[in-house]
């Protein structure tokens, strides 16, 4: 049986769309709570405290406000309780056949905005105030955090300790970097959940540490254009670090006034650059840093994916020029890094 060059092509197509993602499941204080599958597949969702998204394509203009939540991301109805200290599990779910996410290369963070005194489901996220409480890249060995949601194991973030008590969202989000290596390759995956945090603690961000999306990212921040298969120096996360309380850190210190020097503030601002790109709004990082990691002229092609999927290399037939299309009888699961450019 003959398959035309149109045939293939779209075949590859769906296989890139169902390896889209989003939170299916959040589990916060021992307690789960369904999320909803995409408003185009699901229109008649459940009642959640995951807000839904329209469908499950990647974000990748950081001007729009689907940078925020995902695309066109709906108010959700309940507040999960979580209480400070909290493990928070978030299990990410795809259209593939086994459910599970299917990139394995980029960062995870984890972003939190109060809604003030009202509950999260009137809140307007366009008016956030976002702060980082989590960033995971790679381990020792270099394998992203990311690949381990292939296998069905959710994301973990811990709520900081002293965090104040309130009502928030908390944005999780996934970068897939497999084809970052031009401007706007990179693919963006956030999705935003709404929190009552209970207890007495007092933890809050600097006003210096907060930032609003879109403008908390540039497409030629160093840890957005990348080839992450020719790495010459440690990742450097996009937006601002995780905030000082988070740790126990003291809070970055403003600017010093016009006509004014101090060798101890500009130390400390500099610190703060080493592994993080400059965010648009107004933070203490210098945005010198924002060139250190541009990819090279001459990017190495993308590397095929690991772990489980490491099993059909030795029955993988050889891999085509680029020119040519993938054959059908490729592996399901490595379509979506043969196209120029997934969805």
């Amino acid at each position: 049986m003959k398959f035309t060059s149109a045939t293939l092509f779209s075949a590859s197509l769906i296989a890139s769309t169902a390896a889209h993602g989003w939170v299916g499941t959040l589990t916060v204080g021992g307690k789960s709570y369904t999320g909803n599958k995409p408003v185009e597949e699901s229109p008649k969702g459940v009642s959640s405290p995951i807000r839904q998204i329209a469908n499950n394509l990647p974000v990748k203009d950081l001007t729009l406000d689907e940078i925020i939540c995902g695309r066109n991301a709906l108010p959700a109805a309940q507040m999960a309780t979580a209480a400070p200290g909290d493990t928070v599990l978030l299990d990410w779910n795809t259209a593939m056949p086994d459910g599970n996410w299917f990139h394995d290369v980029g960062p995870m963070m984890t972003y939190l905005a109060s809604c003030g005194s009202a509950s999260c489901a009137q809140f307007d996220a366009t008016n956030a105030k976002w702060f980082k409480i989590s960033e995971q890249g790679q381990d020792a060995s270099g394998a992203w955090a990311q690949a381990k949601l292939d296998d069905g194991t959710p994301a973990s973030v811990t709520l900081p300790s002293n965090l104040k008590a309130g009502n928030y969202l908390l944005r999780h989000e996934i970068i897939a970097l497999h084809t970052a290596q031009s401007v706007g390759g990179a693919e963006f995956y956030p999705s935003c959940s709404q929190i009552t945090v209970t207890g007495s603690g007092t933890g809050a961000p600097a006003a210096s540490e907060l930032v609003t999306f879109p403008g908390a990212y540039k497409p030629t921040n160093p840890g957005v254009l990348i080839n992450v298969y020719d790495m010459k120096t440690k990742y450097q996360f996009p937006g601002p670090p995780v905030a000082a309380f988070v740790s126990g850190a003291a809070p970055p210190k403003a600017p010093a006034a016009p006509g004014t020097t101090s060798t101890k503030s500009v130390a400390t601002t500099h610190a703060t650059t080493t592994t993080h790109a400059a965010a648009a709004t107004t933070t203490t990082r210098a945005a010198a840093t924002t060139s250190t990691h541009a990819p090279a002229a001459s990017s190495a092609p993308p590397k095929i994916c690991k772990g489980k999927r490491s099993r059909a290399r030795a029955a993988a037939p050889a891999p085509a020029p680029a020119a040519e299309l993938p054959s059908i009888g490729a592996r399901r699961r490595h379509m979506h890094r043969v196209v120029p450019r997934s969805l």
